[in-house]
């Protein structure tokens, strides 16, 4: 298992803005020193690119020989409380792509909640070469009648989910059977939170997310 005492110190950055049709983002590099694959991920719609899981990726990944991208959104950049609606989103990926592409590697699109979505749905467009979701929302919290497995489903290429077991926006049993991998973080909320009591601890949540990751991103051809 992963060692969480170094998890979260992300270091050796490097950031760089894009613009795009969706106004300004901004991606933060955290290189491989012998890279086969990058990682992209983006934040959900009430977060950003300091998310726990997101920080534990970008400091773990890069050992494995994948360069991680963490980006921003250009609502997020531009310092506004809520993201819009999801063909902006959408759009300010779309001007993102070129740059992740640029080092010629092959592209994981991923990201977490909202940018989970955004990653699914735009996949096989740009040509992602797999998708991670990180608390993939499948419906809003108490309407399980509104599913987002559409999305997920659709995305076209090989996927991971990473699930929290008490994630409101959808717990690991919830989900369809589909063409996808689902990875639960026990007692894990949808920010993979786990209460004092859980038999597991908080560092040991994100290991959960960050051994499934460098087993999977291995796994990928």
């Amino acid at each position: 298992m992963t060692n969480v005492t170094d998890v979260m110190s992300v270091t050796d950055a490097t950031t760089e803005t894009v613009e795009t049709e969706a106004g300004t983002a901004r991606i933060t590099w955290h290189q491989a020193k012998k890279a086969r694959l990058v990682l992209a991920v983006s934040h959900g719609a009430g977060g950003g690119i300091e998310a726990r899981d997101l920080k534990a990726l970008a400091a773990v990944l890069p050992a494995h020989g994948v360069t991680v991208a963490r980006v921003e959104q250009p609502w997020r950049v531009a310092g506004k409380k809520v993201a819009p609606a999801p063909k902006t989103l959408d759009a300010g990926w779309r001007g993102i792509w070129p740059a992740l592409a640029k080092p010629g590697l092959p592209v994981v699109s991923g990201g977490r909640s909202a940018g989970a979505r955004v990653a699914c749905r735009t996949a096989r467009e740009l040509g992602a070469h797999a998708v991670l979701a990180l608390s993939f929302p499948l419906h809003p919290p108490g309407k399980p009648e509104k599913s987002r497995a559409g999305e997920l489903l659709g995305s076209g290429v090989p996927t991971l989910v990473v699930q929290g077991g008490n994630d409101p926006f959808g717990r690991p049993e919830e989900f369809p059977e589909g063409p996808y991998d689902l990875v639960e973080v026990p007692h894990g909320d949808h920010g993979f939170a786990v209460p004092k009591r859980a038999e597991i601890s908080q560092d040991e949540a994100v290991a959960v997310i960050t051994d499934a990751v460098v087993e999977w991103t291995g796994s990928l051809g």
